[in-house]
């Protein structure tokens, strides 16, 4: 087990020969170091929120990651391939979907129980109450990956932009295709911390660079976006810097789907003396706003990300998604240990 004093980089280079010499990393993979970090909430974090904390120790094996989401392209490999159908598009069936609702939520109309997903609505001019989402969203019929933005929208000439509108089960369905997985909540901040151990974001904890480090929200959210990062919603993956250890998109463009259930209380119950061992996350999920569902953690933050909203550019911030659900900010990348490549 790495300690937090360990020479990170005579460790690395060691760790490193081991492993390549073994197994070559697939293409458009980055290996993450094993390592010993503080997951959840940073001490110098002003955003961090009662989800994430407190932050506690934890130590993680080494495993092969992304360089970058998913995109269009390879979800589209996967597609040809399988001829697979993902959520989106498929009709809605009301008796599975009111499992997911309050007790004696009544039947929409026909009309909206149409295959479609979540859209932000770029013509919001003025909001109520900021504890209001649906202001900005809006259910959009025959929105899907093919389409993000409506049925009159494609992805022609996006190949390298991060597939969106993807839910849990399309993410797991290209896993066991591509011999992937989803990372842990633990797997994740360790790739994204690069060959940091206690960093609020992928460079460091310089808030001042955010603009040029990542796509996310500048402005008024959700009425004017300034756009001082280059790009007003969605960017082609690697648009952007890369950390420390090759990863693009950590931060900002699209959020990320993990395998741990969202519980917005699950560090406080982690036991604060001992170091938690490759965690997997809470046993049940669990929140406030929505105890009729488990939700699985999404990680990373959006390009709608903004500080006077959610702030969730940080490494720490995570959200819960619907499995069922999807939209177009959240994508995916994936995993592999070196025991799944033998």
């Amino acid at each position: 087990m790495f300690s937090c004093k360990t020479d990170s980089k005579n460790t690395t280079q060691l760790h490193t020969a081991s492993v390549s010499e073994k197994i070559k990393a697939p293409k458009g993979m980055v290996w993450v170091e094993p390592k010993t970090f503080t997951q959840g909430a940073k001490q110098n974090d002003k955003f961090a929120l009662p989800r994430e904390k407190p932050g506690h120790i934890v130590s993680v094996d080494g495993f092969f990651i992304d360089a970058a989401e998913v995109t269009n392209k390879q979800f589209q490999a996967f597609v040809s391939a399988t001829d697979y159908i993902t959520v989106a598009e498929r009709p809605i069936d009301w008796e599975d979907l009111k499992k997911e609702l309050p007790e004696g939520t009544p039947k929409p109309h026909d009309s909206v129980l149409k295959p479609g997903s979540l859209i932000f609505n770029k013509e919001v001019k003025q909001v109520a109450n900021m504890r209001n989402y649906e202001q900005w969203w809006r259910w959009q019929v025959g929105a899907d990956w093919k389409h993000p933005e409506g049925p009159e929208s494609s992805i022609e000439g996006k190949d390298d932009y991060p597939v969106v509108h993807i839910a849990l089960e399309d993410a797991l369905a290209y896993c066991k295709w591509a011999n992937r997985r989803l990372p842990t909540e633990a797997e994740w901040e360790s790739a994204a911390q690069g060959i940091h151990r206690d960093e609020v974001y992928t460079w460091g904890d310089d808030a001042e660079v955010l603009n040029e480090k990542a796509n996310t929200w500048q402005g008024v959210f959700p009425i004017k976006n300034e756009s001082k990062d280059g790009f007003e919603l969605i960017a082609p993956v690697k648009s952007y810097s890369a950390n420390s250890i090759g990863l693009y998109d950590m931060l900002g463009n699209v959020w990320e789907l993990t395998s741990d259930l969202f519980n917005e209380n699950y560090y406080n119950q982690i036991n604060q003396n001992q170091i938690l061992e490759n965690p997997k996350g809470a046993e049940k999920g669990y929140s406030i706003g929505k105890p009729y569902i488990e939700e699985h953690v999404i990680k990373g933050g959006s390009f709608l990300c903004n500080a006077s909203y959610c702030a969730s550019f940080r490494i720490s911030a995570k959200m819960g998604m619907e499995p069922n659900s999807s939209s177009d900010h959240i994508g995916f990348r994936t995993v592999a240990t070196p025991d799944m490549l033998k």
